[in-house]
């Protein structure tokens, strides 16, 4: 895969500040940092300039949006979180030029509408536009002093909405193209280096950040946006930006235009005089895939002093990971000791040269495995296109929410990009997502081998059994929720299948029952047909239930069902052992062994998995009768059972029949009677 990204120029390796972790000693990908820190063991995270690989997903941003309206059955939350993180934007690229130099700075901006309002333009602190300044004297040193201090920074920090923001003045200016204004260069480490250009043009009058930062080091605060034709703000009376859409004012031939005709009209004249553009932004960066340590696959590429890069011949792929002594990165990937594995001839002119020594985030593989399973005995291809259209794309995918802005946005790339290729005729890799909740431990976090408190399945399923501490796990909470795990959960579900469920095929009475058959109404007793719509409103429960993964309802329903059985009541043995079998089909995909044996032991050959899976009888789906409680002015004083589809005059009549009901209405005047079919029934009285 690495190689035919490099071929086709989206494997790319340059020099760059990077996330890197100081505990793990690593460069993380942006997705890999959770709040400044690395998401593995929590360390801060630190920049550091180093050369690095990566891939350049940034090209397939706009179809990682857009296809997202391709996935209606994934969760719209999830959807947001993408859309959010790849961060599509519309505005205007403008050139300033430097004063001194005649040399272009190129901004972007989703205002261009404010852009007679710039006095001054904030440089992030490891832009390269920087270098090119020649700045000389204090303001070189002062630079250079704030750059180091960026540096220890994360990104949240730094674009926290919150702090106090500070900068330093270069010393430079640059001129506004609208206006022929000068405009001061600071280097502020609100500014990212990832976020467009690097540079951003600052209007303190219309910006909430510009605006602090411009009263803190006394820089000219200019109005060009008034909130409408009736109103009008003043720079020496405001007490923050105004930051909404308005009326241009100030803005020369401009003045007067609002909202998008405003931004059209700026944007427009900035190509007509070129200067600027029209211009759509991405907050998604490329994904920086190198990695400083020894897991991982190696990436096959090898640096020659002659040749460059040279990707490794596709004959001579995979490369293996060498035998190591030391796996603990000092900085620097482990394989970069191994000479016997660094050294090697290079492809193309057979000169000495030396492999890269980085691995690959492990992220790279996990993207696009799953394509594998399609042909996982093939040695000369990934897998055959035919099975990959026959099969692709998923019908259900199952991960956690964690990885919205990591994994679930890769294996999307990976598949477009496959789809480019020809490997696979699908735009996305798959139908339906579905995001389950982590496990968490007793005080609530999640369970991590990082953080060390984990509970090992083995023992519990050990000391448990499997079935027992599966249903455990289903029956704690919905799928899609936190699991906050406790080993009181095994006491309830241990019980239910060791003592409800499991001897249920004693009471088998041998009349080897067709389970593919339907019971009439008059075969059945009142008992065994209330009993028969129980069944099957459970069969219809437990499969809809599976079908939106949330097994403790299906368990619940099963727990009913069990509850409510009473062989002494049952008189018809064909009914009574259709039903024990009809649960222990619908229990099987819970408890897999414990339902295989109780199929053997009731007389079966063949799996239980090959029996069939029950189909509800529809016409059993709801009772022929309803139990509603009656309330007098609010309190209730009695149940009556009638007909499910019965109207309020014949409900009327069964409840004035209750001796509990006369007792409270005789003598009473009936105000009202609120009749809703088969929920309520109320009678307020007065006297």
């Amino acid at each position: 895969m690495f190689i035919q990204l490099y071929n086709k120029g989206l494997a790319y390796r340059k020099r760059g500040f990077v996330n890197w972790c100081p505990e793990d000693k690593t460069v993380l990908a942006n997705e890999q940092v959770k709040d400044g820190k690395c998401e593995r063991c929590g360390t801060e995270i630190v920049k550091k300039d180093q050369n690095q690989w990566y891939f350049k997903i940034t090209d397939y941003a706009d179809r990682l949006v857009d296809d997202l309206d391709k996935l209606p059955d994934w969760p719209e939350n999830l959807k947001t979180m993408q859309r959010e993180w790849i961060g599509r934007s519309y505005g205007a690229e403008i050139n300033f030029t430097i004063e001194d130099s005649g040399d272009k700075i190129a901004v972007y901006t989703t205002r261009p509408d404010t852009i007679f309002g710039v006095t001054f333009m904030a440089i992030a602190p490891e832009a390269e536009i920087l270098e090119t300044l020649n700045l000389e004297g204090d303001y070189k040193t002062k630079v250079e002093e704030y750059k180091k201090k960026a540096m220890t920074r994360s990104d949240i920090e730094r674009s926290s909405a919150t702090d106090e923001k500070d900068g330093v003045f270069t010393g430079k200016y640059a001129i506004n193209p609208y206006n022929g204004e000068k405009v001061e260069l600071w280097v502020a480490d609100y500014v990212l280096a990832g976020y467009g250009t690097g540079v951003v043009m600052a209007v303190p009058a219309h910006d909430t950040r510009d605006f602090s930062f411009a009263n803190k080091y006394n820089i000219p605060i200019k109005v060009v946006i008034h909130p409408d034709k009736d109103s009008s703000l003043d720079s020496k009376t405001m007490t923050d930006a105004y930051t909404d859409y308005g009326v241009m004012v100030n803005s020369d031939n401009f003045d007067g235009l609002s909202g998008k005709d405003a931004i059209k009209a700026v944007t427009d004249f900035a190509e007509k005089e070129g200067f600027g553009c029209h211009k759509v932004n991405f907050k998604l960066k490329d994904w920086s895939i190198s990695r400083q340590r020894y897991w991982g696959c190696p990436i096959p590429i090898i640096h020659c002093k002659s040749c460059g890069t040279v990707p490794i011949p596709e004959e001579q792929l995979p490369v293996e990971l060498p035998k190591v002594k030391d796996f603990k990165p000092k900085g620097r990937s482990p394989l970069a000791d191994v000479q016997e594995y660094m050294q090697v001839k290079c492809p193309k002119c057979g000169g000495e040269a030396e492999r890269d020594s980085d691995t690959m985030d492990t992220f790279v593989c996990s993207s696009w495995y799953f394509l594998r399973y399609l042909d996982p005995h093939n040695d000369s291809i990934p897998f055959d296109k035919e099975k990959a259209a026959q099969y692709m794309p998923i019908d259900l995918y199952v991960g956690g929410i964690t990885h919205a802005t990591g994994h679930l946005i890769y294996f999307r790339f990976f598949q477009k990009f496959l789809k480019d290729l020809g490997w696979v005729q699908d735009d996305e890799p798959a139908k339906r997502m579905f995001n389950h909740g982590m496990v968490c431990d007793s005080n609530g976090d999640v369970m991590s081998k990082s953080k060390g408190n984990v509970v090992s399945p083995i023992g519990l399923m050990q000391d448990r059994g499997v079935d027992v501490s599966r249903l455990a796990m289903f029956f704690t909470a919905p799928s899609d929720k936190e699991v906050l795990w406790s080993s009181d959960a095994l006491t309830g579900v241990e019980k239910f299948a060791v003592n409800k469920l499991y001897p249920l095929h004693e009471m088998l009475r041998d009349s080897s029952p067709d389970l593919k058959c339907y019971f009439k109404r008059v075969d059945l007793s009142d008992f065994e047909y209330a009993l028969y719509i129980k069944l099957n409103q459970v069969i219809k429960q437990v499969a809809d239930s599976f079908e939106r993964l949330q097994f403790n309802t299906a368990i619940s329903g099963l727990m009913e069902l069990v509850r409510e059985y009473n062989s002494e009541k049952i008189k018809n043995d064909s009914f009574n052992d259709y039903l024990i079998l009809k649960t222990y089909q619908l229990s099987a995909p819970l408890v897999p062994h414990l339902a295989e044996e109780v199929w053997k032991l009731s007389g079966f050959r063949k799996s239980i998995f090959k029996s069939g899976w029950p189909v509800c009888d529809e016409s059993a789906i709801v009772k022929d009768t309803v139990v509603i409680g009656v309330q007098i002015n609010g309190k209730l004083r009695d149940e009556i059972e009638i007909p499910a589809d019965c109207d309020q005059k014949t409900a009327e009549e069964i409840a004035f029949k209750s001796e509990k009901v006369l007792k409270h209405t005789d003598g009473k005047n009936i105000v009202k009677i609120i009749f809703v079919k088969g929920r309520i029934f109320n009678i307020v009285v007065k006297g």
